[in-house]
Protein backbone atom coordinates (compact mmCIF):
# COMPACT_ATOMS: atom_id res chain seq x y z
CA UNK A 1 0.00 0.00 0.00
CA UNK A 2 1.20 3.59 -1.08
CA UNK A 3 1.29 6.75 0.96
CA UNK A 4 1.01 10.12 -0.15
CA UNK A 5 3.18 13.05 1.27
CA UNK A 6 1.35 16.70 2.75
CA UNK A 7 1.35 17.86 -1.30
CA UNK A 8 -0.66 14.54 -2.71
CA UNK A 9 2.40 13.24 -4.18
CA UNK A 10 2.70 9.38 -4.01
CA UNK A 11 5.42 7.85 -2.24
CA UNK A 12 6.30 4.98 -4.27
CA UNK A 13 9.07 2.75 -2.62
CA UNK A 14 12.27 3.51 -2.44
CA UNK A 15 11.85 6.75 -4.45
CA UNK A 16 11.20 10.61 -3.95
CA UNK A 17 7.32 12.00 -4.13
CA UNK A 18 6.42 13.08 -7.56
CA UNK A 19 3.97 15.23 -7.86
CA UNK A 20 1.02 15.32 -10.00
CA UNK A 21 1.28 19.41 -10.86
CA UNK A 22 1.53 20.71 -14.32
CA UNK A 23 2.27 24.38 -13.29
CA UNK A 24 1.78 23.93 -9.93
CA UNK A 25 -1.79 23.27 -10.52
CA UNK A 26 -2.66 19.61 -9.88
CA UNK A 27 -3.60 17.92 -12.80
CA UNK A 28 -6.55 14.93 -11.88
CA UNK A 29 -6.91 14.48 -16.03
CA UNK A 30 -3.11 14.50 -17.67
CA UNK A 31 -1.52 13.44 -14.47
CA UNK A 32 -3.68 11.92 -11.70
CA UNK A 33 -1.66 11.74 -8.35
CA UNK A 34 -2.56 7.93 -7.95
CA UNK A 35 -0.21 7.51 -11.51
CA UNK A 36 2.40 10.49 -10.54
CA UNK A 37 4.66 8.63 -8.89
CA UNK A 38 5.44 6.07 -11.79
CA UNK A 39 8.42 6.58 -13.89
CA UNK A 40 5.96 5.62 -17.12
CA UNK A 41 2.14 6.25 -16.51
CA UNK A 42 -0.04 2.81 -17.43
CA UNK A 43 -1.86 4.63 -20.04
CA UNK A 44 1.61 5.65 -22.09
CA UNK A 45 3.05 1.74 -21.54
CA UNK A 46 -0.23 0.64 -22.50
CA UNK A 47 0.14 3.03 -25.79
CA UNK A 48 3.54 2.35 -26.92
CA UNK A 49 2.81 -1.72 -26.49
CA UNK A 50 -0.06 -1.45 -28.16
CA UNK A 51 -1.86 -3.73 -25.45
CA UNK A 52 -5.48 -4.35 -26.08
CA UNK A 53 -8.37 -4.05 -24.48
CA UNK A 54 -8.21 -6.35 -21.72
CA UNK A 55 -4.50 -6.04 -21.12
CA UNK A 56 -4.52 -2.40 -21.09
CA UNK A 57 -6.95 -2.33 -18.24
CA UNK A 58 -5.20 -5.28 -16.12
CA UNK A 59 -2.21 -3.16 -16.12
CA UNK A 60 -3.94 -0.34 -15.45
CA UNK A 61 -6.01 -1.40 -12.55
CA UNK A 62 -3.27 -3.29 -11.23
CA UNK A 63 -0.78 -0.26 -11.44
CA UNK A 64 -3.31 1.75 -9.54
CA UNK A 65 -3.73 -0.70 -6.78
CA UNK A 66 -3.28 1.10 -3.75
CA UNK A 67 -2.66 4.40 -4.80
CA UNK A 68 -5.85 5.41 -5.75
CA UNK A 69 -9.05 5.86 -3.01
CA UNK A 70 -12.43 5.54 -4.07
CA UNK A 71 -15.23 7.72 -1.86
CA UNK A 72 -16.64 6.19 0.77
CA UNK A 73 -13.73 3.68 0.87
CA UNK A 74 -10.57 3.34 2.89
CA UNK A 75 -7.63 2.64 0.73
CA UNK A 76 -7.90 -1.27 1.74
CA UNK A 77 -10.84 -1.69 0.42
CA UNK A 78 -10.16 0.68 -2.25
CA UNK A 79 -7.06 -1.83 -3.36
CA UNK A 80 -9.10 -4.76 -3.09
CA UNK A 81 -12.02 -3.13 -5.83
CA UNK A 82 -8.70 -2.29 -8.36
CA UNK A 83 -7.44 -5.62 -7.79
CA UNK A 84 -10.95 -7.31 -8.34
CA UNK A 85 -11.49 -5.10 -11.73
CA UNK A 86 -7.92 -6.56 -12.60
CA UNK A 87 -8.98 -10.06 -12.45
CA UNK A 88 -12.42 -9.11 -13.64
CA UNK A 89 -10.85 -7.85 -17.06
CA UNK A 90 -7.99 -11.30 -17.18
CA UNK A 91 -11.55 -13.60 -16.72
CA UNK A 92 -13.06 -11.74 -19.77
CA UNK A 93 -9.93 -12.39 -21.61
CA UNK A 94 -9.58 -16.26 -20.60
CA UNK A 95 -13.44 -16.61 -21.35
CA UNK A 96 -12.88 -14.90 -24.68
CA UNK A 97 -9.69 -16.81 -25.80
CA UNK A 98 -12.10 -20.09 -24.94
CA UNK A 99 -14.90 -19.16 -27.22
CA UNK A 100 -17.07 -18.07 -24.19
CA UNK A 101 -17.49 -14.25 -24.17
CA UNK A 102 -19.13 -13.19 -20.75
CA UNK A 103 -19.46 -10.09 -19.14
Amino acid sequence: MYKFDGNGAALMPNKEPVHSRVGGVIDPVNRPKHYAGFVIEPVEFIMKNKLGFAAGNIVKYACRAGLKQYDGMDLVQSEIVDLEKARRYAEMRINELKGHPQL
